[in-house]
């Protein structure tokens, strides 16, 4: 057997390990496929983003759970909310996340923003994540000016005019910095653009000393400034990014959590979009994606590809050449991210309840164009997209036909999996 020297093998296992690709995970909470300009939305500025998508994929069909917390267990754990979605505002202790997946492969994890998932200060390490700096670990402060965190076991407030998206942020970047010289994963649940709408520090009456908007909606006017601000502060990660010298081997994901919340109305290539979270339709669930990876992605691709939340926890796996959990609902999309027509699914299915509870659950399957739900109602949604007049079945095309064909066996998988 052929003897290497030690400092060669040394050498050899460091190459590779520095090989491996950083991810980092950027959701919004509550911004809907509309608020991007690069969409086609032209009612807020988000320049950062319109950049990365020139630079990288953007993806036209991205689908979210219709609210925060079933979209955030379906994206960590990639299996679909019917299986392992027990409440609003809890993550099953039993369920394992992508950042479990990635630890064991050896990344050093981090978790910042908004956790909404129960648990307790030892949650976050037990699903995977190494460091956390969280709003709603186990309280409910203010969310943005002069607020509080959990951070790495304890609770720090903040008294003297801090912005708490700023704040995470600098954790995420501080991160970053000191773990550059392994492979890392950082998962940002943003706090922005979630109501309450109120001031950020680049808003003209920003107020240092505010403790925060007394309602609970605040007042919508202030929604563009929060995506403006949201936006730059990706533009920060994305500088440490570069300053640290990971860009190239880093790949970076942004989307939306669900729909925008109901007082907003954006517009989208000259048309009215009401904010539509909590619903069924695009408005509810059809969400931004954009990924940047220099060098992997190719630059200025738009993507016609269905991507589910689910089919996160598998591309992460399969870019990482960890071992993805059994028994997930999702499908990699990391061929597509590197320049393959190669489709990876032909539908999605969705399952979604805010309580839990079987009996108050809606479910649809969809590909591109069309959607079936539980009930029976089609919808041709390239041609209805707020679903008011469903397709009479026996008058369906043929290639209608078999689409609905398609999105009944997609159907009928899930049939069994939960009945009480």
């Amino acid at each position: 057997m052929r003897q290497f020297p030690l400092f060669f093998l040394a050498l050899s296992c460091s190459s590779l390990f520095a090989a491996k690709p950083n991810i980092v995970m950027i959701m919004a909470d509550d911004l809907g496929y509309e608020c991007l300009g690069a969409n086609g939305g032209t009612s807020y500025k988000t320049p950062v983003l319109d950049q990365m998508a020139k630079e990288g994929m953007r993806f036209e069909h991205c689908y979210s759970q219709p609210i925060c917390t079933p979209s955030r267990v379906k994206l960590m754990t990639g299996i679909a909310n019917i299986r392992n979605y027990v409440k609003f505002g809890l993550l099953d202790p039993k369920q394992t996340t992508f950042a479990q997946v990635l630890q064991e492969a050896g990344y050093a994890t981090c978790v910042v923003g908004k956790w909404q998932l129960e648990g307790g200060y030892e949650a976050p390490n037990q699903f995977g994540f190494d460091e956390y700096a969280l709003w709603q670990l186990n309280r409910r402060p203010s969310r943005y000016p002069n607020g509080g965190l959990e951070i790495n076991g304890k609770q720090v407030d903040y008294t003297n005019g801090e912005y708490l998206p700023d704040v995470v942020s600098d954790y995420a970047c501080d991160f970053m910095e000191k773990n550059r010289e392994k492979p890392f994963l950082v998962y940002y649940p943003m706090i922005l653009t979630h109501c309450p709408f109120e001031p950020t520090p680049d808003s003209k009456d920003w107020d240092p000393k505010s403790p925060g908007s007394k309602t609970y909606k605040g007042n919508a006017k202030y929604f563009g400034d929060m995506v403006t601000y949201m936006d730059k502060i990706i533009g920060k990660l994305l500088k440490k990014l570069d300053a640290i010298g990971a860009r190239e081997n880093t790949l970076v994901l942004f989307v939306g959590d669900n729909g925008t919340d109901k007082p907003v109305v954006s517009m989208l290539d000259g048309r009215n979009v009401v904010g539509a979270k909590g619903k069924m339709h695009d408005g509810g669930n059809r969400v931004p994606f954009v990924a940047q990876w220099p060098g992997k992605i190719p630059a200025g691709k738009v993507s016609q590809e269905i991507v589910d939340f689910s089919d996160l926890l598998p591309t992460f796996c399969e870019a990482t050449e960890a071992s993805a959990p059994n028994g997930i609902d999702g499908k990699s999309f990391l061929k597509t991210l590197t320049g393959s027509e190669e489709k990876h699914r032909d539908w999605i299915y969705l399952w979604y309840t805010r309580s839990g509870k079987p009996g108050t659950a809606k479910q649809f399957t969809r590909n591109q164009r069309y959607k079936l739900y539980g009930d029976g109602r089609f919808f041709d949604v390239g041609e209805d997209v707020l679903e008011k007049t469903p397709l009479a079945v026996d008058k369906l095309t043929e290639k209608q036909q078999a689409v609905h064909k398609m999105l009944r066996g997609g159907l009928d998988q899930f049939k069994d999996v939960r009945t009480e």
